[in-house]
């Protein structure tokens, strides 16, 4: 959403749309960065016509503007100018400068400068060849109370499971703890139980997502196998523009489920000073499938808050420290990622208490007026994930005792991008400390490791048409097991991507990197304290590939791709085997077309992932954390707003296919994973009397499928054996957002 590119254009130099207005949320910062957040939210491309660079920085924008005006706010205060070149393509221009427009007022098939810059967000909008970025707009439209709400429309993505506390996500087909994963860029160590999530976030409290699927920098962390997930939460400036207080409070009613969420802020900034507080409760009763049953083990009783302070001096130095939690405490399926298991039903009870608690703390240095070469981060964070479990006597249900899991992590990172005439290059070093550990009726255990890490990443557009990253990372890692063994091991990576425009109507592009990742911690729930570890678990390294191409038409623009992913040493022990590893394949093609006609849009894509373990067709058993069984998926989008009524309308489609590759497996039973299409539709609407309210209606699964979404776990066993986690039939929800 936020690549900006070379364009050529024989289009009329003005081309000004001034009956499309778009929401614009884009705090007083960095010229360059605040052109990304308007890319992101207008879709709108910026370019750089001739040479010079575009420095300072600009005021906030926040309201509903047109393109123009937003970007006069951009640009006030500089000697810079703007021009319509294209119906979704601007150029930035000295003022006075011609910029090739010739006599006729047409542009003269001039090259312009790529505008290399970060967008929303950690890292966001950084052109690579292969990344997922899910804007603020993009989540205000989906209104998501979950993961999946937060990846909808985004077949590269895969989500399993209707339960937050047991969804699990997949990119491209690889388990998200094979990603480096972040949080206000801290990474995050969630490794805890194999029935529950990895990650759970609040989607309220985010404002951007940003996932580099395949092939990710080396600046995006240690243990990128598969790709990396940056999650970024609100910040004042996202909310409030200008010195003073505000808040909002935003109310949703889901009939289904009869669960009422409720989310309220407060936020102020003066001179300087920043702070925001955030808190979202949610609860409410059982849903109910398509088939009318109801889903038990659903409850919601959830509870998440997001604290931030901050101080930005005179000069630019800026000190934040944040602090999010999430907590989901209720009854849930015995197992959390299978609605009923056949084995289970004589030995325990179908419901036990699950409490899920994960907090994450970060503190931030940045300078907002970097010059030249000094471009400064320092990030330090700690996160911790905490599982508690009822256990029982077998076959008696009686209570027994409270297992508990903990991971946590305590990170940090120092880096600096270096400015240059071709683009930047940003160098740093890392480090984590983490630990992974179970406590219950038999010894704690605990799993630990320590790794540091150095790496460089260059961004630059070496020659007119092309953009070239590329990248390498040195890790050092001390492993200590359960029992006291310890061993180290010491690993590089790399990447290198690029893109290449043939013509203004084609640009090619592909990418590869190699990833050692050390070894990764065991989950809490399968440790013994009487594991041996021989020699030592082997580090686990990947090789992944991408390459595809971009049409751009107008505003139409179409994209065709290419992946693979193979992961070598994939760690995944038994309470019996601390050794078990796995080789792991995922490959596959995606192909999108896209149309925006400023006031509205309309997608489709569609993806296609393979994946095997050990040279088999996975299953969902082995893949818990590894990749799981996908195949085909579809998914369609539109969304338009009419703006003389202030309502905004749209629906999406999901169509997922038959998936029978497992029936091939000749030392199985798998049967066919049935595929299901489910349909979603909204209307949102700010009443012009009142802006600051928005009302807003909605209803999932209109054809009230009943399905488990794709990635859910036990999908090919058939429901005498494992009855999987059904998705909701059926479901109106109201919403209602004031802001003051």
């Amino acid at each position: 959403m936020c690549a900006l590119s070379f364009v050529f254009s024989d289009m009329p130099a003005a081309w000004a749309q001034t009956n499309a207005t778009y929401d614009f949320n884009i705090p007083a910062r960095q010229r360059l960065s605040a052109l990304a957040d308007f890319t992101a939210a207008t879709g709108i491309q910026v370019v750089r016509a001739g040479t010079g660079a575009i420095g300072g920085s600009s005021k906030p924008v926040k309201g509903r503007y047109s393109a123009e005006a937003a970007l006069g706010a951009i640009l006030a205060g500089s000697d810079l100018t703007y021009r319509f070149t294209g119906s979704r393509t601007v150029a930035i221009e000295t003022q006075g400068g011609d910029a090739g427009v010739g006599a006729g007022g047409i542009a003269e098939g001039i090259a312009l400068d790529t505008i290399d810059v970060r967008g929303a967000g950690e890292g966001i909008g950084r052109d690579g060849v292969s990344e997922v970025n899910i804007t603020s707009a993009d989540l205000e439209r989906h209104n998501a109370t979950d993961v999946r709400g937060v990846f909808r429309g985004e077949p590269r993505v895969t989500v399993g499971s209707s339960l937050p506390t047991s969804q699990k996500v997949y990119v491209q087909g690889i388990e998200e703890t094979n990603l480096a994963v972040s949080i206000d860029g801290a990474r995050q160590n969630n490794k805890v139980f194999h029935h529950n999530a990895t990650t759970v976030i609040d989607p309220s409290l985010l404002k951007a997502v940003r996932v580099d699927a395949g092939v990710a920098p080396a600046d995006a962390g240690p243990g990128a196998l598969g790709g990396a997930i940056a999650y970024e939460t609100k910040d004042v400036a996202d909310l409030l523009s200008q010195d003073g207080v505000g808040g909002f409070l935003k109310t949703t009613y889901n009939f289904n489920s009869n669960t009422s969420t409720n989310n309220l802020a407060a936020y102020g900034r003066q001179n300087g000073f920043e702070a925001l507080g955030s808190f979202n409760y949610a609860k409410g009763s059982n849903f109910t499938a398509g088939n009318g049953d109801e889903v038990l083990g659903t409850k919601t009783d959830f509870l998440s808050g997001l604290g931030k302070f901050a101080y930005e001096s005179a000069g630019g130095h800026r000190f934040e420290i944040s602090h999010e939690q999430v907590r989901d405490d209720a009854l849930r399926p015995f197992r959390a990622n299978a609605a009923r298991m056949a084995a289970d039903e004589s030995k325990w009870p179908v419901l036990r208490p699950y409490t899920l608690d994960r907090q994450n703390t970060v503190f931030t240095y940045t300078d907002q007026t970097p010059v030249g070469w000094w471009d400064p981060k320092i990030v330090l964070a700690y996160n911790k994930s905490n599982v508690m479990i009822d256990q029982y006597v077998t076959k008696t249900y009686i209570y027994d005792y409270t297992s508990e899991g903990i991971t946590d992590s305590l990170n940090g990172r120092v880096e600096n991008k270096f400015a240059l005439s071709l683009g930047n290059v940003v160098t740093g070093v890392d480090f984590y400390r983490e630990r992974a550990k179970y406590i219950g009726n038999t010894p704690s255990t605990a799993e630990k490791a320590r790794n540091f890490g150095a790496y460089a990443q260059a961004r630059l557009t070496p020659l007119e048409r092309t953009k070239l990253s590329f990248g390498v990372r040195g890790d050092h890692q001390r492993f200590e097991g359960v029992n006291g063994f310890e061993s180290s091991d010491q690993g590089l990576s790399s990447n290198v991507s690029g893109e290449y425009e043939l013509a203004s109507f084609l640009s090619v592009k592909a990418g590869y990197s190699h990833v050692w990742a050390g070894v990764p911690l065991a989950e809490n729930y399968v440790q013994n304290s009487a594991w041996s570890y021989g020699t030592g678990p082997k580090s686990v390294t990947s090789d992944n590939y991408t390459a595809g191409f971009v049409i751009p038409y107008g505003a139409l623009r179409f994209e065709a791709g290419v992946f693979q992913t193979e992961i070598d040493n994939a760690r995944v022990p038994l309470y019996k085997e601390p050794l078990r590893a796995f080789d792991v394949q995922t490959r596959g093609f995606n192909l999108s077309a896209a149309y925006d006609w400023g006031d509205g849009f309309a997608r489709v894509r569609f993806v296609r992932t393979d994946a095997e373990i050990d040279g088999k067709k996975a299953d969902t058993y082995l893949g818990n954390y590894l990749t799981a069984p996908i195949g085909d998926v579809l998914t369609l989008e539109a969304a338009h707003t009419i703006a003389q009524w202030n309502v905004t309308v749209g629906a999406d489609i999901e169509i997922v296919f038959d998936y029978d590759e497992l029936t091939q497996r000749t030392d199985s039973t798998f049967g066919t994973i049935k595929g299901y299409q489910v349909a979603n539709a909204f209307v949102e609407y700010r009443p012009p009397s009142l802006r600051s309210l928005t009302l807003r209606g909605e209803v999932k699964n209109i054809i009230d499928t009943t399905y488990s979404a794709r990635g859910t776990y036990g999908l090919e066993y058939g429901t005498g054996v494992v009855q999987p986690l059904y998705e909701t039939g059926r479901t109106f929800l109201v919403s209602t957002k004031i802001d003051f």
